[in-house]
């Protein structure tokens, strides 16, 4: 199933919800930013804010929020524009 264009925005905002719901997450378990990932000091290089991310983990959060969208469109709801 292709998205249709009308839902390009609204992947883009629930991509970044995305990652910043992991971001939240790994930090009140005690992680920060390290310039590399780090599992014994807690240290990842992608906490940081989503506009920062590079284009491949930006790809990663996109196809997670399309793969949501699509299950919702296949369960038979609509998404229309907000009021």
């Amino acid at each position: 199933m292709i998205l249709p264009p009308s839902l390009h925005g609204l992947l883009e905002e629930l991509a970044k919800n995305t990652h910043d719901v992991w971001a939240v997450t790994r930090i009140k378990q005690g992680w920060s930013h390290g310039s590399a990932r780090d599992d014994a000091a807690k240290k990842h290089p992608c906490l940081v804010p989503y506009a920062d991310l590079p284009e491949g983990e930006k790809e990663y959060d996109r196809n997670t929020a399309a793969e949501t969208l699509k299950a919702i469109l296949k369960l038979g709801y609509t998404i229309g524009e907000p009021a």
